[in-house]
C-alpha cells in the first residue's frame, strides 16, 4: 500500500481522513439555548439526546443528568 502525502489529497478526503482519526464525532454547529427552567422540565429521552448530540455521556438518575447538563451548557 502507497502512502500519499495529505497535501497531494483533495479537500474532500481531508475531511473523511479526519472522520476515521477522530471515531465520526462532529461538534454539532449550534450551542444549546436552554434556561435552567427549561432543563427543570425537560424528558429523560431528550436530555440523553442532547448529551449524546454533544458527545456527552452520562449515567445517573434523571436530577443528576439535568445537573450535569445545567452545568455543561449553561454558564
Amino acid at each position: 500500500m502507497e502512502t500519499v502525502p495529505i497535501t497531494n489529497i483533495s479537500r474532500q478526503d481531508q475531511g473523511h481522513i479526519g472522520k476515521e482519526r477522530c471515531g465520526g464525532f462532529q461538534m454539532p454547529l449550534h450551542y444549546p439555548r436552554y434556561t435552567k427552567a427549561d432543563y427543570v422540565t425537560m424528558p429523560e429521552w431528550k436530555l440523553d439526546c442532547l448529551l449524546s448530540q454533544y458527545g456527552l455521556h452520562f449515567s445517573g438518575s434523571l436530577q443528576e443528568k439535568r445537573n450535569f447538563a445545567m452545568g455543561a451548557f449553561i454558564w
